[in-house]
């Protein structure tokens, strides 16, 4: 039984991490979209269910507004282009004065692989790609054009401090034709949000444009420093869309947004995220989101995939919150307790996040993010000695019984299943279990119960962005990242093999034995492609249950083999049971 549960624990651990590693949802099916985005003009209007490229002269700085019209004469405007840079805590934001829009959101806790702070707004997309904050009016492309090609006059210099108290930066543009927009935004110091005013007049008529971020998140999470030899180019998972509708998260995989581009309802968030970052409105109420995907060819022949997405609410914008930031445990909290939900802990969530606590909580004293693993990893262990101590414990009672119970099952291996008479080989087996006070069930409880907490633990570092980029020390730069030299991955099965041989061996027959015997090389494997704060959990987890092996082993002794009763000692104790001759024929 015990057998069959830890294999049962193992291929539970094998499916979770195959899926995650190699059942990923797909690419988005064509590259088409950059591919003609590049070359072609502005795309027809859409059928049901798909959604307008950016027009190009929306990116492009000195296009036309059509050709063979003239623009109107700008009443509030700028002379020339020009950066606007805002400086956070936390960020910084770099805006261009044509369009008002966004030009670079570098995170200045978060390097990429060059060591650079990490820019969620993507370089290098084709030109007809809008910039964030991009402003765009249905059916009239024109006027979409003059809302992003404008110079926009600026309240503020070229440098905005927001680092220790609150700022706002506003972009405004008038015309003689009666076009009047004034873009606000909102910085606060201590987060990843700003907060967006859009007022826009045509003439009398006011204005309701969407929002358009573009194509966001940046790559930098998709392609880490050091993929490891057996990875598949080291990416991690797409971006997806994410929505909170309804009191439930919603993930559309990038290859699914075809299906259904247009998403509308209440909102509690929504937006795109990656693996560690996320752009999302927060609290945006009821929202009408458009998205696409988009492939773009990268170095090296690797594809880089965006969503790209944009926003239209029933009013015009009023102090619209925009998160763009880390997928941070308790930053998000502190914005929206809703918004912690964004990190994919899985079903065993309500787990991982007081797991995550103590992590924390051991950094803040160790200082060292792999020290920190290897302690709660200890601690873990210690308050789940007494179950493991038990399964140790009966599965060294049912080895010792294997004796007796072959002996049993020796006596009936010549009827078959369905032969009645196999009912008594049952109930010797239960008489034996209570004679010596055994419970085949009392091994594979405990096994169950430590299950949730592996699973969250596994989640929890495969998906939290404190590791990201944390160096553990000697060879390990990255705990996100696979071991670059295979030390770990090496250690945990020789460590797997080493306890597979101390284990009991409660009967097992030989093909299973083997199988088990597979099993630290297959885990050897996997943890070549996996997360080495991952693959250290596992190492230490292992030394652990071979300590605390050699202590139980120590504390109850060798195990006492029981060897079956000769036939004329079980004929006279039958008889002192009242068992008849007829059901000792079988013995």
């Amino acid at each position: 039984m015990e057998r069959r549960v830890f294999i049962a624990i193992v291929l539970s651990f094998l499916v979770l991490f195959f899926y995650q590693t190699y059942f990923a949802p797909p690419p988005a099916p064509a590259a088409k979209p950059a591919a003609s985005s590049s070359s072609a003009g502005p795309p027809q209007a859409p059928s049901t269910g798909t959604v307008p490229e950016a027009p190009p002269s929306t990116q492009q700085s000195g296009a036309a507004v059509s050709s063979g019209s003239r623009e109107p004469q700008a009443v509030v405007s700028d002379t020339a282009e020009r950066e606007i840079t805002v400086d956070t805590a936390k960020v910084t934001a770099v805006f261009t004065n044509r369009g008002g829009r966004l030009l670079h959101w570098r995170l200045k806790d978060y390097r990429d692989n060059r060591g650079e702070p990490v820019d969620l707004v993507p370089s290098g997309l084709p030109a007809s790609e809008a910039l964030p904050f991009s402003l765009r009016v249905a059916d009239d492309p024109n006027l979409t054009a003059r809302l992003n090609n404008a110079l926009y006059r600026v309240s503020d210099g070229g440098r905005v401090d927001a680092t220790q108290s609150p700022a706002s930066v506003t972009f405004e543009f008038e015309d003689a034709a009666g076009l009047h927009v004034r873009k606000d935004f909102r910085f606060d110091p201590a987060n990843y949000v700003v907060a967006l005013s859009v007022d826009a007049k045509n003439g009398d008529g006011t204005i309701n444009p969407s929002i358009v971020w573009g194509p966001g998140p940046g790559d930098v999470a998709s392609a880490p420093a050091n993929p490891g030899f057996f990875n598949r180019s080291g990416a991690l998972p797409p971006p997806e869309l994410i929505l909170h509708r309804n009191g439930k998260v919603e993930r559309i995989a990038i290859n699914k947004i075809s299906e259904q581009p247009i998403q509308e309802g209440q909102f509690r968030f929504a937006g795109v995220d990656d693996h560690y970052f996320m752009i999302a409105a927060v609290n945006p109420g009821q929202t009408r989101l458009e998205s696409r995907a988009l492939v773009v060819p990268g170095p090296a022949d690797q594809r880089r995939q965006f969503i790209s997405h944009a926003m239209r609410f029933p009013q015009p914008p009023m102090n619209v919150r925009f998160f763009v930031g880390p997928k941070q445990f308790d930053l998000l909290r502190s914005i929206d307790s809703e918004l912690v939900r964004a990190v994919n802990y899985g079903m065993f969530g309500w787990l991982a996040v007081p797991l995550l606590g103590a992590l924390k909580w051991l950094h803040g004293i160790v200082g060292n993010w792999g020290w920190s693993i290897v302690l709660l990893t200890v601690l873990i262990n210690l308050a789940m000695f007494p179950l493991r101590h038990k399964s140790v414990v009966s599965m060294r009672r049912m080895q010792e019984l294997q004796p007796q119970l072959k002996a049993i099952q020796d006596r009936y291996a010549n009827l078959k299943v369905t032969d009645p008479a196999r009912q008594k080989m049952n109930t010797e087996v239960m008489n034996l279990y209570r004679e010596k006070g055994v419970n085949p069930a009392s091994g594979c409880i405990p096994m169950l119960l430590m299950m949730p907490v592996l699973f969250a633990f596994y989640q929890l570092l495969a998906q939290s962005i404190e590791l990201r980029g944390a160096a553990f020390g000697w060879w390990i730069k990255d705990l996100s990242q696979p071991d670059p030299f295979f030390i770990i991955p090496i250690l945990v099965s020789l460590t797997m093999f080493w306890q597979q041989k101390m284990t009991p061996a409660a009967g097992a027959d030989p093909t299973q034995r083997q199988m088990m015997m597979l099993m630290p090389i297959v885990f050897g494997f996997i943890f070549l492609t996996t997360a080495a704060g991952t693959a250290l959990y596992w190492f230490v987890s292992n030394v652990w249950a071979i300590a605390q092996q050699y202590f139980t082993n120590w504390l109850i002794g060798p195990p006492v083999v029981h060897t079956a009763r000769p036939a004329a000692e079980r004929r006279l104790k039958n008889a002192g049971t009242g068992r008849t001759a007829g059901a000792e024929k079988h013995s």
